[in-house]
């Protein structure tokens, strides 16, 4: 169920500019892994899932796009956070975990997919 859930959060992530898709992507797969293999092999062997489970898996990377949209949602949802909390403190825990998530989000390496056609390999 929770990989299920997770599938769809990813699948809207790809419309959607604010949220995320490769975190929900890699924690279905995980759900799926064990679960259901059927599901894990349809994700990785999909057009649009797969080449983002495989520089992950492959390369512990993500893609500039990606990393890209990250930044923006972080910033975005952590800056509405801070906004609208109306305790001091949480303002204040709320900049120190957003430091640390982007201090580690930053230091993801990044590796551009090649597109897989004949002249590429």
């Amino acid at each position: 169920m929770a990989g299920g859930l997770c599938i769809i959060l990813a699948f809207l992530g790809i419309l959607l500019p604010v949220l995320p898709t490769t975190p929900f992507l890699l924690l279905a797969s995980a759900c799926f892994m064990r679960s259901n293999p059927k599901v894990h092999r349809w994700m990785h062997e999909h057009k649009t899932l797969g080449p983002l489970l495989k520089n992950w898996y492959e390369y512990g990377a993500v893609t500039k796009q990606v990393k890209t949209r990250g930044v923006i949602f972080i910033l975005f949802s952590f800056f509405l956070s801070i906004y609208f909390s109306p305790i001091l403190w949480v303002k204040g825990f709320l900049v120190v975990v957003l430091i640390i998530l982007l201090s580690w989000f930053l230091r993801l390496p990044t590796h551009e997919l090649v597109a897989d056609s004949e002249e590429n390999h």
